[in-house]
């Protein structure tokens, strides 16, 4: 006989995460099992400081408030309405609860047992990356762990700048068990078995990780009888890794998880997998390791079904960076936060894009973010720059597939503006059919602004080059970055046309120390921090990672780390620059929110003293750059 009730809850949940990502059946099977709760006006659910229920809530009507006791009083911490879960956390740790959750009106409640959820935790992906942002972010809660309960008014709570535990080093598992690629499947089964592990690394001679193998992969492949037990490890592990350093933070951990949808990282020596493997982190690490970060709003992102709601979200970033600015949180960390965020916004903006097109793309892209977002230096609002390539077609189907991507690019930069991207006024957008092209004709392309340099190829490529793939295909933008190392490699006349840009910038100061602001325009009188500070900082870090060939590292300040290492005698002076472009950053950042603009343009007058000697300090090392740029390429015979 059918179970009308467990249908009408099945209906229900179906409506929100995580539930959406089960099939019917498995709805069916929790609705069955789950507790109706009647809950009057005042009734609490559960109190502070007592255990846990084995069971956490889902609200079907009314209204649930969350109470937090602070000196004797009860501070309203959040208010859950229809569809919005909470004792999920607090169930899964079973600890006592933190809060209190008492009936605002009356309400009717749903109980959903931990013994039935919890099978859905392992098996099912979108369930894991549910509870892995539910758990460790802390989402709802708006207060400190504080002993004042001083509330910050962001979305994501951060404690104080004392005790950021969303910034402390996350620890992980040190000596991680080992294999070879070429050993065999039982043997290291057994081997996980008898050291009581759920994973192994698989090493080449170098002790450099090149695969992983999990429980649930021996399930999967082996159990199942896909592949034999006498199997090699290089048939069923998982490759390549992903690697970070070991400097990695509680929060720049749960977000390569969620990101890249794993439940393990390694953790190497410099942070690549070219360098010896020295720990492995695991979720569970993570969520013992327990801690507020930005990582909610990605989960938010993946969720939202109109662009509209994006940008919502993104204000929610200019709150959360300035609450990062306020507590002086260091510069690298701002700039993975808030790109990571940046990155999921862009993302989930072409798949809305995507399902809005009348037909699937006719072949493989890639959607790529140019300048500052491509070297994740983004932390405010700018003008969009991006572009796509697609596979190469036959030539008599190249302009009807252009025409589909041009279609899709114009879905997608109409997204970007709704969230608060402006178009850029250059058209370098993927919306432009110059910069919208198969991966041929993009070869062709960089090619000719290195062979045949002119004034306005030099300019784009300065742009071009640094680019980031953002979703689609990523084999492609990997042979377009092949093609700019390789055109390099062919001759230095180019990077020396680039290092003449550089010098031409526009000084910051005058001969007598003064600032040096713009004369006409509408920006007259003020000074640009972009161009006459910032950008020199910036061209000289790409020119000189393409000189020592240094792939696969965008970000200025990660240039200069990895510049200072390769010329020790230089080292002070990269370091400099590095000092710098993270001062001046952090001080456009902070007057771009303080003017809701784009922080470039500067009005002198309404700085302090200090303020203004801060940027003049500023401005020391890029002289020294230039003149390394300028002595190295021989520039004085290019000007």
């Amino acid at each position: 006989m059918k179970n009308t009730i467990a249908e009408r809850i099945q209906d229900f949940l179906k409506q929100f995460p995580p539930f959406d990502s089960l099939k019917r059946e498995e709805r069916l099977s929790i609705s069955t099992q789950i507790r109706v709760l009647y809950v009057e006006k005042g009734e609490y659910i559960f109190r502070q400081d007592n255990p846990c229920h084995d069971a956490f809530y889902i609200v079907r009507e009314g209204a649930i408030g969350l109470y937090r006791n602070f000196d004797e009083e009860q501070n309203l911490v959040d208010v859950c309405d229809v569809g919005d879960l909470f004792g999920l956390r607090i169930m899964i740790i079973k600890k006592k609860y933190r809060m209190s959750a008492r009936a605002d009106e009356e309400s009717i409640v749903y109980a959903i047992p931990a013994k039935v959820f919890e099978p859905f935790i392992e098996k099912n992906k979108e369930v894991n990356k549910f509870l892995l942002g539910t758990f460790a972010a802390h989402a709802r809660n708006y207060y400190t762990e504080t002993e004042k309960g001083q509330r910050i008014d962001n979305t994501i709570s951060i404690e104080t700048a004392q005790d950021l535990s969303a910034l402390r080093s996350i620890s992980y598992r040190k000596k991680p068990v080992t294999c070879l690629p070429g050993d065999i499947v039982e043997e290291i089964a057994k081997k996980m078995t008898k050291k009581k592990i759920s994973c192994i690394i698989a090493v080449d001679e170098h002790k450099h990780p090149v695969g992983i193998i999990t429980d649930r992969d021996l399930r999967a492949n082996v159990v199942t009888g896909k592949f034999p037990v006498k199997s090699h490890v290089t048939e069923i592990m998982v490759s390549p890794v992903i690697t970070y350093a070991k400097k990695l933070t509680v929060a720049e951990a749960q977000i390569a998880l969620i990101k890249h949808d794993i439940s393990h990282l390694c953790i190497t020596k410099d942070g690549t997998p070219n360098s010896k493997l020295i720990g492995i982190l695991s979720n569970h690490d993570l969520l013992v390791s327990f801690g507020n970060n930005p990582s909610v709003l990605i989960k938010e992102t993946k969720r939202v079904k109109k662009p509209q709601k994006l940008r919502y979200i993104r204000k929610q970033v200019a709150q959360l960076l300035t609450t990062y600015l306020e507590q002086d949180i260091p510069t690298g960390h701002i700039l993975n936060f808030i790109s990571e965020i940046n990155d999921a916004l862009v993302i989930r903006t072409v798949e809305l894009a995507l399902k809005e097109m009348p037909a699937p793309p006719p072949v493989t892209f890639g959607f790529l973010v140019l300048g500052s977002q491509g070297r994740r230096e983004q932390l405010l609002l700018t003008d969009q720059d991006n572009a796509i390539v697609f596979e190469d077609v036959k030539e008599a189907e190249y302009e009807s597939t252009q025409a589909y991507f041009l279609a899709l690019a114009n879905k997608i930069t109409k997204g970007l503006h709704t969230i608060g991207y402006a178009y850029c006024p250059a058209e370098m957008m993927a919306s432009n059919p110059r910069w919208c092209m198969s991966l041929s004709k993009w070869e062709s392309q960089f090619n000719d602004w290195m062979t045949t340099p002119t004034e306005e190829g030099t300019l784009l490529s300065s742009i071009f080059f640094d680019f980031q793939h953002i979703y689609g295909n990523s084999t492609m933008a990997n042979r377009l970055s092949d093609v700019v190392f390789e055109g390099v490699n062919k001759s230095n006349r180019f990077l020396g046309l680039l290092g003449v840009s550089a010098l031409q910038k526009p000084s910051p100061l005058g001969f007598f120390k003064q600032f040096l602001v713009e004369q006409n325009g509408e920006h007259k009188d003020t000074f640009d921090i972009k161009t006459r500070a910032m950008m020199v900082l910036i061209d000289a870090a790409r020119i000189l990672t393409l000189y020592h060939n240094i792939k696969g590292v965008n970000n200025t300040l990660r240039r200069y780390e990895k510049l200072a290492e390769l010329e020790p005698n230089n080292a002070a002076l990269f370091e400099s620059c590095a000092k710098a472009f993270r001062v001046l950053i952090k001080f456009r950042t902070r007057q771009g929110l303080l003017h809701n603009d784009s922080g470039r343009f500067i009005k002198l007058n309404t700085l302090s003293k200090k303020d203004k000697l801060r940027l003049k300090r500023c401005f020391r090392p890029i002289r020294d750059i230039q003149e390394v740029l300028r002595i190295r390429f021989q520039l004085k015979n290019l000007m």
